[in-house]
């Protein structure tokens, strides 16, 4: 194309820029049903085992009847053919590509694991040609490649097992494996955005949405990436027990240029969860129902008029920016919609405001927000689950009676604790297993897990293998300058990567910060580190400049109360959206054993 050519060039021009203005300018449509369509299709020609296999799998070892994206190689031109009716019957701005199961976890079923890479190659290529020749056709409307990424058929947050709610059937490092092998394939193939869908584990979201981010680091490439959940009936949660407003904190660490949901409801069954996704997010919006809920025999009844009528009210409040379908729409109903959004403008992006951290387990919680029973602005954070903190839990741990354990958690949390702190550092205990243990029990347990946790070991391996079990967004504790700035930078990015919060201590590599100006330089040095290295966002840090014991008798120690409210003022002012945290029971620990000095003390202190 030569330089003045006015309309979009996949290549020359930036993708990000140009989906910007068409969301801003209009509804966007994506396409409808791979699998309505490939059941269409096969009322109306023979689609059995043999024209599964076709000639290149003739001879498989196992049935593959039913593995639609094998289609792709074995009966591309029906797939094509697919993506070509979306196009130019429905319009569609978008396709998703043939790709929902095409992992190697998926296709396991099928004992096709080594053709995982070249199912999302093809799809992708078959999708970018049909794409690019009708762009050419009419280049004012360019027509783009969603590579699909879908949740897989196991779970990272739910057990399979009845007896053991710690037992999984994967890992969230092999999620990312597998997750990678299918992003690799669709990007060689053509594929213009990337998106994870049909989430219904927020926790396999976030494995992919690790891959990509490895991906894009390692290619230096921009790819447009969405993200679209299942809130799986009214409740408005997702299988594994979120609400759309915690599976999007949950995910917002990656920055997705749309989010949304799709799968599972009918449109007029999203109209409140579609709503509150469109007031939280601070991107762009995205839906695509089913067409109506499926009837007695499995099939969806809603015709092109009456999705559209029930799609009308997204429309009219202004809720979204992209529209399509999911489980039986087809290209008649794409247009019915793509006819009736027409008619609307699309949602505006919200202002940006100042920077909050949002945590989240089952249920979000906005820590800025948040007062305790008392009406003060602290975050409680029970620390009972703690080895350290509970001889009571420490025994139970080391007993092996994970049970009675939780319901220590699930007592903290109707006490009104708002974050539930885990650690099981001990010796006499493996801390690599217990913590995984006890987190995937937590993450089972509705009353402990709709709060988010927080992640507490001196071993860094261990709070990273409990956060790789964490569907929700939580707080790791702790990393510091203690183990020299290279290590520091390494912990943090990781944490960054995996959207955790974090805890910093006031340590450096000369020790921990007892006076005012130590506990200043040090927590000013870390956040220099981490916000302009590292990047990592200023609201999701905790500093704990250490609450450290007076009337000891030493005078040496008397200052350090006032040392810790003098330097809490100072390290807000400079280091801007920072939280500070403070084990409060540390300041009366010279008093242990006479409480009502310890809680005199502690009372005037949080005064201050």
């Amino acid at each position: 194309y030569p330089k003045e050519f006015p309309y979009f060039v996949r290549g020359r021009d930036s993708l990000r820029e140009h989906i910007t203005s068409l969301f801003t300018s209009r509804i966007s449509m994506f396409d409808g049903a791979m699998g309505t369509m490939i059941q269409n299709y096969a009322k109306d020609h023979t689609l059995e085992e043999e024209e599964f296999r076709g000639n290149r799998f003739l001879d498989w070892k196992c049935s593959v009847k039913g593995n639609n994206d094998m289609l792709s190689i074995s009966q591309p031109q029906i797939i094509q053919g697919i993506y070509r009716q979306y196009l130019e019957v429905g319009g569609s701005d978008f396709i998703g590509t043939n790709t929902f199961s095409s992992t190697w976890i998926a296709m396991a079923d099928y004992q096709m694991e080594p053709y995982v890479y070249e199912m999302n190659y093809e799809s992708a290529r078959l999708a970018r040609e049909v794409c690019d020749e009708v762009t050419a056709l009419d280049p004012t409307k360019p027509r783009f490649v969603i590579g699909v990424i879908g949740p897989t058929n196991r779970t990272g947050s739910i057990s399979p097992s009845v007896e053991d709610p710690s037992a999984r059937n994967v890992t969230f490092d092999e999620l990312v494996e597998a997750y990678l092998e299918q992003i690799v394939g669709l990007v060689d193939g053509g594929t213009d955005v990337l998106m994870v869908e049909t989430i219904f584990d927020t926790l396999n979201a976030k494995a992919a949405l690790y891959a990509i981010g490895e991906y894009l680091e390692f290619s230096n490439l921009d790819i447009p990436v969405f993200v679209s959940g299942t809130l799986v009936d009214m409740s408005g949660r997702t299988l594994s027990g979120q609400t759309g407003e915690a599976f999007y904190a949950s995910i917002r660490h990656s920055k997705p240029m749309a989010v949304g949901i799709n799968c599972a409801l009918g449109a007029k069954h999203m109209v409140p969860f579609i709503e509150r996704i469109s007031k939280v997010a601070e991107c762009f919006t995205l839906v695509y129902s089913n067409a109506g809920l499926p009837n007695v025999m499995g099939g969806y009844d809603d015709t092109p008029e009456d999705i559209a009528n029930d799609k009308q009210v997204f429309f009219e409040n202004g809720w979204i920016n992209m529209v399509g379908g999911c489980c039986g729409t087809t290209p008649l109903h794409i247009k019915a919609i793509r006819e009736r959004a027409e008619n609307y403008e699309p949602r505006k992006l919200p202002d940006v405001g100042r920077p909050k951290m949002w945590l989240s387990g089952l249920e979000d919680l906005v820590v800025d927000d948040v007062h305790n029973h008392l009406g003060l602005p602290f975050l409680n954070v029970g620390e009972r689950c703690n080895i350290a903190g509970s001889i009571k839990f420490k025994k139970l741990i080391l007993g092996g009676d994970y049970g009675a354990a939780m319901d220590i958690a699930i007592k903290q949390v109707k006490d009104g604790a708002h974050v539930i702190d885990i650690n099981v550092d001990d010796g006499l205990l493996d801390g690599l297993a217990a913590m995984q243990k006890f987190v995937k029990i937590a993450v089972t347990e509705p009353d402990v897990a709709k709060v988010p946790f927080m992640l507490d070991a001196s071993k860094f391996d261990i709070v990273m293998a409990g956060l790789k079990w964490c569907q929700g967004k939580p707080i790791v504790n702790s990393i510091s300058l203690k183990v020299g700035e290279k290590l520091f930078k390494e912990q943090a990015t990781l944490l960054r990567k995996h959207g955790a919060a974090i805890v910093v201590m006031a340590f450096d590599e000369e020790g921990q910060a007892a006076t005012e100006s130590e506990k200043i330089r040090i927590c000013k040095r870390s956040y220099d580190i981490l916000v302009d290295e590292v990047r990592f966002p200023p609201e999701d840090i905790i500093f704990d400049p250490n609450v450290l014991t007076i009337g000891t008798g030493l005078e040496e120690h008397a200052e350090y109360g006032i040392d810790f409210i003098n330097a809490t003022r100072k390290i807000k002012e400079i280091c801007p959206y920072v939280k500070i945290s403070g084990g409060i029971s540390n300041l009366s620990f010279g008093f242990r054993g006479v409480m009502k000095i310890r809680e005199s003390i502690h009372g005037v202190f949080l005064h201050h």
